[in-house]
């Protein structure tokens, strides 16, 4: 999923007729995933190592057959060091083949849990507030709308000159167009909405005044 020119325009003028309004300055941001997640490949990998582990402690056949065959088919017993020689080129073998299946982004994504996700685009979307919008206007009413398009995920954080006057579950309109508008694939027609409703609530809270500036930019920033 990417933003088209369409959505760019549609996104940037939302901001700028929203802000028409009010003292409020909405920044937008849009990335293709907030975070690599390879700490979750390498998770999946060492797991899948030590799976080997346990089904050749549960079943020890296969090291058995593979001494008879290549080593000493007349042998009665199995050394005991044959068994961990096995085992340690299985789970290497093993360690290596998950760790390139899971170089491919979509199949890392895909393993990675919901909640981790989540974690990892708010605290990205924090980063980037502090950055982008964090007491970055005169009154501190900055709000960042941030969608990350792999993990579908979005996140709203206003400024503290906000939060002096509105509490979170206000968001909750602009909140359900962006996360409507990602189940859909119309992320660019999402935000814009989003962004509207942010001006609503904004314009009620702190109307424009005579002397107000654009401080912020208005265009989607891509990241």
């Amino acid at each position: 999923m990417r933003l088209t020119d369409q959505d760019r325009e549609a996104v940037t003028a939302a901001v700028t007729t929203a802000e028409l309004t009010t003292n409020g300055e909405i920044v937008t941001v849009v990335a293709g995933r907030s975070d690599a997640y390879h700490d979750v490949a390498l998770h999946w990998a060492v797991l899948a190592m030590l799976l080997v582990l346990a089904l050749l402690a549960w079943q020890p056949w296969p090291a058995e057959w593979l001494h008879t065959r290549f080593v000493d088919s007349w042998a009665q017993v199995v050394p005991a060091r044959w068994y961990l020689t096995i085992a340690l080129v299985l789970m290497a073998a093993t360690f290596l083949v998950a760790r390139v299946a899971l170089a491919f982004d979509a199949l890392r994504l895909f393993l990675t849990p919901g909640a981790t996700k989540t974690r990892r685009v708010h605290r990205r979307a924090l980063e980037l507030f502090r950055a982008a919008a964090e007491k970055r206007t005169r009154g501190s009413t900055g709000v960042l709308v941030y969608l990350s398009l792999a993990e579908h995920r979005a996140v709203i954080l206003a400024d503290e000159g906000i939060h002096s006057k509105v509490t979170a579950d206000v968001w909750g309109a602009a909140m359900a167009a962006l996360v409507g508008g990602l189940k859909a694939d119309r992320a660019g027609e999402g935000m814009a909405e989003a962004v509207r409703q942010i001006g609503l609530v904004l314009a009620e809270h702190f109307p424009r005044s005579a002397d107000d500036v654009n401080e912020l930019p208005d265009r989607v920033i891509e990241l």
